[in-house]
């Protein structure tokens, strides 16, 4: 049987980038996630559609239809006010906020300078096509 829109699916998996892993299962449990509600990028979804419990694939999913292609336009320069009370402030630091509709954002530090603080707002994985290995451990 396929897999099925709100099916609650496991698998066990690796992500590469370039060769090198960057993600996979934790402690040999397969990872759970319902299908086809945007618990996992759409562009895995959309490869594995039509697997089966006990099978394998080495899956490619490009930038695109991942975290999306690297945008330029995220690198903003913020005035050092907006990071009062961030005690140990550091470059590479990621930073959960909320925007001005109080809607979470994340961002990363890219450069503090004397009165403003250079930050990305890209997903860090954006720009980087993945490569996935695929187990369905699964289908509920």
């Amino acid at each position: 049987m396929a897999i099925e829109i709100n099916q609650t699916v496991k698998i066990m998996f690796e992500v590469k980038i370039d060769g090198v892993i960057v993600d996979g299962s934790r402690s040999n449990k397969p990872f759970e996630f319902q299908f086809g509600t945007g618990q996992v990028i759409a562009g895995l979804e959309k490869r594995i559609i039509n697997m089966k419990a006990g099978e394998i694939a080495d899956i490619f999913v490009p930038a695109s239809e991942a975290y999306g292609e690297y945008d330029p336009a995220g690198i903003q320069t913020l005035p050092i006010e907006q990071f009062a009370g961030i005690d140990d402030l550091k470059v590479g630091m990621q930073i959960q906020a909320q925007d001005e509709n109080d809607q979470p954002i994340q961002f990363i530090v890219k450069e503090i300078g004397e009165k403003e603080i250079t930050v990305d707002f890209n997903h860090p994985l954006a720009g980087k096509d993945l490569e996935y290995k695929i187990k369905i451990d699964s289908l509920l």
